[in-house]
């Protein structure tokens, strides 16, 4: 189950990663590279923090063939969505959703430390998206008012708090997901916030240099 789960989000992100390079109208290579870069870049950056290397990928190479898999499918089908935008943001809460748990364990197993593990879950289920959005000039996801991070918070918090609890790893990994998804997924069709600041906007930086 694990497994799939690690799959199945490096497919879903290598998906939207994909569809963002549709809607810029780029070549077959430039779907390619949205591809990878959206499906393992979490994990990349999650392993160099952790000091894992070489990074996951390069052990084991296959997790590109599925990103040049995935970008070579989108790139013959993604005309027959309409909503390709929308896809993209369902995709990408399926990702986050299995990447914070994913992200979450890998932590542990390496650390041994809950908090970290919470963290780790969070950057590999976010930064792939995020620098999905950078690289198409699209309106990051972090931007966006809908709840997102805090999605992969639950889900990686809810994964550690059930194995520290002994809950079996299929069952926790389980509940970090659906927390995760169902969070996110709410977020998406429901538009749940959490309360933003806004007591003063912040000035224009010129008019703040201005003396």
């Amino acid at each position: 189950m694990l497994t799939l789960l690690d799959y199945a989000g490096v497919v879903v992100f290598a998906a939207a990663g994909a569809l963002a390079a549709s809607r810029k109208q780029l070549d077959i290579i430039g779907f390619l590279f949205f591809s990878a870069v959206t499906g393992v870049g979490g994990g990349t950056l999650r392993d160099l923090i952790l000091g894992r290397l070489p990074v996951f990928w390069v052990k084991e190479p296959i997790y590109i063939l599925v990103c040049v898999a995935t970008g070579i499918l989108v790139f013959f089908t993604a005309h027959f969505v309409e909503w390709r935008y929308k896809l993209l943001l369902w995709l990408d809460a399926i990702g986050l959703a299995a990447y914070s748990v994913m992200g979450a364990l890998i932590g542990l197993e390496t650390t041994g430390s809950p908090i970290i593990a919470i963290v780790t879950g969070m950057l590999t289920a976010t930064c792939g998206g995020v620098l999905r959005d950078i690289l198409a000039d699209e309106p990051s996801v972090l931007l966006r008012p809908e709840i997102y991070i805090t999605a992969a918070l639950a889900g990686a918090s809810a994964f550690v708090l059930c194995h520290a609890q002994g809950v079996p790893l299929y069952l926790s990994a389980a509940v970090g997901f659906a927390a995760a998804f169902a969070l996110r997924g709410g977020a998406l069709y429901y538009s749940w916030t959490i309360p933003r600041y806004r007591p003063r906007p912040g000035r224009d930086p010129d008019d703040a240099l201005k003396k």
